[in-house]
């Protein structure tokens, strides 16, 4: 059996392991789902995966990647927005 891999291959294939330690990390309790590690893993690993996808399309697998990037992305602006306030409220005080 030969597999050949072309580079667009590997790079979905890094995605998903991006995507599953960002999933496993947070169910181990070593991130948190609101923290910018988890955010940022789970943008890339589905840009990977994305990326693809251009390559070998499926319009549903590609439909879920981009709102997993686009969940993820407002997920990190308000954990960013977030820590923010609670630091602007801590220094207040």
């Amino acid at each position: 059996m030969n597999i050949d891999f072309v580079w667009h291959e590997m790079v979905g294939l890094a995605g998903v392991v991006l995507v599953l330690l960002a999933y496993f990390g947070l169910q181990a309790g070593k991130l948190r789902g609101d923290g910018v590690a988890f955010q940022v893993a789970n943008i890339l690993g589905a840009g990977g995966i994305a990326v693809s996808l251009v390559y070998d399309f499926n319009l549903s697998a590609m439909v879920i990647e981009l709102a997993w990037i686009v969940i993820s992305i407002y997920g990190l602006v308000r954990g960013i927005r977030t820590r923010a306030a609670a630091k602007a409220a801590a220094k207040a005080t």
